[in-house]
């Protein structure tokens, strides 16, 4: 694996309505941070999400409110 730059994520949640989020990596054979320009080999990603929603929706994907 090879980075031409150091990686920016970003775990974003479209929709509506309030929600219960969790997530995280564990990285192994990966230093934080990558350098750019450096080959990894055998590397391993493992990443984990969990959310649930936790009250009403607010409307459905266009905005408006059901009913």
């Amino acid at each position: 694996m090879r980075f031409e730059e150091e990686p920016s994520t970003d775990v974003r949640f479209p929709g509506t309505g309030r929600r219960d989020s969790t997530s995280r990596s564990e990285r192994s054979r990966l230093p934080r941070p990558v350098e750019p320009g450096r080959d990894y080999d055998d590397v391993t990603v493992a990443y984990r999400l969990a959310t649930r929603i936790t009250g009403a929706p607010e409307g459905d994907r266009d905005g408006r409110a059901r009913g």
